[in-house]
């Protein structure tokens, strides 16, 4: 180990000789000592501005900015190889057969994901750190269960997704101090692949999640930078995409392209998180109060607002305007409601392409033919760039307009019990992307639903039927359906299901929501995984 770096973890040994090797450590140790005092102001600054919010005051778009925004003279990077056309894009954990499989699903891209659909088990990790390094190197091929799982000639182009400001690494200390969460997924990724990648004629590039202020892109393209000269690669190599998934960026959208456009390859409609974010930064909103979540579609006042604005944003800086998830999943045994779900998905991403969006992402490889069908149908060139959309006008008041139609239900609150319960526990278990009612679930819903209940309890919310909604009424509801997850979420363990039960009885009676989950139950993987108890929260 390079001084003062340790990794406190006995998991998956073979993994970390093969990928935390000193000189990858070295690097880590480099970004850490540069750039963790910036994020950790940063997050303070989030915990200012949500206090701020609080008490009354606005959201807008910052007024210190308001000539970058006004300026219509600059752009951003040119797409880079392999980016001109991304009308697909599949994304998933990191797992050696989800990598294989999503590379060679006829998506464009494949979006490998160390965030929201990972569990972030060392393991997990590290292993599929091995298994994008084996995959650029053309080195993953492997049989299991009497099965050959082999890379096509043209698999898809890789995005990383390393995990969000917010969360730390203790399972690799620097000085004493955990790393970030985002800067070992990113440097330990980049450190490994970014000139293999080169030499193959593509480069590194990445989705960038979670972000709440210009100043945290900033952050990102100041490590981009530090990063090219450490390996001594070409400046304006790496591409991110950046995920508009809080209200905050929302009105920061084009501030975040400026500060990344040497490095900029657009933004993403994250639309889960999106909503867990709307609710959860205008948490002391009552008139913010949603109803069920299935009736929070993209199509209502404040989500047709921030999907407008972020095309017109892209495409006058001259970079993607990405679509949403579509989360759906074949239904194999029923023909009538698998079409009924893939008619679903064709609507979805009619609404994208018509709209203006340049790709749209996908769960399943199985949607992909469909997705591209719809997008080869309606956008004949690589990209819609061209489609400015200077109609639109979104003030401040629009992405904050949360006039829903739609009720909060018996049926809609028991599901968000469920899904909460299941995913979670699944979660804590090692497993980040879980299928639920034929839905690809990830960290995102089970977010919505865990603040969506939270709300609801909170002002005192009511049934369409008149039914109050408390925190004992929720109880009951626990206590009825946690015996059930293991029949909806195979594989999920009792004990998880308790500690998830009982986690979400005390979020209900919160003041405020947990910023995130993932923060709360972190330090139980990390423990688990062999980290020492004294780096950790003793309790959730």
């Amino acid at each position: 180990m390079p001084p003062a770096v340790k990794v406190h973890s006995k998991v998956a040994q073979q993994a970390v000789q093969d990928i935390l090797t000193e000189e990858a450590l070295s690097f880590l140790a480099a970004l850490h000592r540069t750039f963790e005092s910036t994020r950790q102001s940063l997050l303070v600054a989030r915990e200012d501005a949500q206090r701020r919010w609080d008490s009354g005051a606005p959201f807008d778009f910052p007024k210190e900015t308001a000539d970058v925004r006004a300026d219509p003279s600059w752009r951003c990077a040119p797409p880079a190889p392999g980016l001109e056309d991304r009308r697909v894009e599949i994304t998933g954990p990191t797992d050696r057969k989800m990598v294989v499989n999503a590379l060679n699903s006829g998506a464009k891209t494949f979006m490998a994901d160390f965030e929201d659909s990972s569990s972030p088990t060392f393991a997990n990790m590290v292993n599929g750190q091995v298994n994008l390094r084996d995959a650029i190197c053309r080195q993953i091929d492997f049989e299991t269960g009497g099965k050959s799982y082999k890379l096509t000639d043209t698999p898809a182009v890789l995005i990383v997704r390393p995990r969000g400001w917010h969360l730390d690494e203790p399972r690799v200390t620097v000085d004493n101090a955990p790393v970030s969460g985002s800067l070992f997924d990113f440097g330990i990724y980049f450190f490994h692949n970014a000139k293999e990648l080169i030499k193959r004629g593509y480069g590194p590039y990445f989705y960038l999640p979670k972000m709440e202020h210009y100043l945290e892109a900033r952050l990102w393209n100041d490590i981009f930078n530090f990063s090219q000269s450490f390996l001594g690669i070409p400046h304006g190599t790496i591409r991110a995409t950046v995920l508009i998934e809080t209200l905050p960026a929302a009105f920061h959208m084009e501030e975040i392209l400026f500060e990344l456009r040497d490095h900029s390859s657009g933004l993403n409609c994250g639309r889960w998180d999106y909503i867990f974010s709307f609710i959860k930064k205008r948490r002391a909103d009552r008139s913010a109060i949603l109803p069920d979540r299935k009736d929070v579609t993209m199509t209502v006042p404040f989500m047709d607002a921030y999907v407008r604005l972020l095309i017109q944003t892209c495409h006058r800086r001259k970079v993607a305007a990405m679509g949403g998830m579509a989360a759906q999943i074949p239904i194999k045994d029923d023909p009538k409601a698998n079409e009924a779900v893939l008619e679903k998905v064709r609507q979805d991403k009619l609404r994208e392409v018509t709209a203006g969006h340049d790709g749209t992402w996908i769960a399943h490889p199985l949607i992909n033919k469909i997705a591209m069908e719809v997008f080869n149908n309606h956008m004949l060139g690589p990209n819609q760039y061209h489609i400015r959309r200077e109609d639109v006008k979104v003030a401040a008041a629009d992405l904050l307009n949360n006039k829903v139609p739609g009720k909060i239900t018996e049926e809609g609150v028991r599901s968000n019990v469920s899904t909460s319960l299941a995913y979670t526990a699944a979660w804590i278990g090692g497993n980040g992307c879980i299928p639920l009612n034929y839905l690809m679930e990830d960290a995102a819903t089970a977010e919505i639903t865990r603040v969506q209940l939270w709300q609801w309890v909170k002002y005192g919310s009511r049934l369409d039927s008149g039914f109050l909604i408390t925190a004992n009424y929720l109880d009951g509801l626990i206590d009825e359906l946690a015996p059930g997850v293991k029949k909806v979420a195979p594989g999920v363990k009792e004990e998880h299901v308790k500690t998830v039960a009982e986690y979400l009885k005390a979020q209900i009676r919160k003041e405020w929501p947990s910023e995130f989950l993932t923060s709360d139950f972190m330090p139980y993987l990390a423990v688990a995984d062999g980290a020492d108890p004294k780096w950790q929260k003793t309790s959730l």
